[in-house]
């Protein structure tokens, strides 16, 4: 690859970019609240038994209804799930990582969408996705771009 003054330029953009981003608030909640999940006890104890409790789980949808203890997992799974995401540090740290997750979506799809409107940026957030790249039949009447 030949390094070409523009080149060097973008590169030095991008670093800038994501020092930026390093340096956001947003960056910083996230980091805070990592910090504080990883040295909640109680939380770091729901997601080993989650962890654990999925893989008895997953060996159970194996089988299907078929198996013996197919209805006991299934709730006993679902009841550790809600129990997950109603603790209290285990919802602030989700909160902060949509909120990151959100911003770094938006830039890829500014990204995309300055080099040609024709990248498809997939962000997993079908908001943005249709923003990015519509495929046809979005029931706008071609309002959106698409043919």
């Amino acid at each position: 690859m030949i390094a070409t003054i523009e080149r060097v330029e973008i590169l030095e953009e991008a670093e800038s970019l994501a020092s930026m981003i390093l340096q956001s608030e947003l960056a910083e909640e996230y980091r805070s609240c990592l910090y504080t999940l990883q040295k909640d006890k109680e939380a770091q104890k729901l997601i080993a038994e989650f962890q654990n409790m999925k893989e008895k789980y997953d060996e159970v949808q194996r089988f299907g209804k078929y198996h013996p203890d197919f209805r006991t997992v299934s709730k006993e799974t679902r009841e550790l799930k809600r129990k997950l995401d109603l603790h209290e540090t285990i919802a602030e740290f989700k909160k902060a990582e949509d909120n990151i997750q959100k911003v770094l979506d938006e830039i890829s799809v500014l990204l995309g969408g300055a080099v040609s409107k024709h990248i498809k940026v997939p962000t997993g957030n079908p908001y943005f996705d249709s923003i990015s790249s519509c495929g046809g039949g979005c029931g706008s009447g071609g309002a959106c771009g698409c043919h």
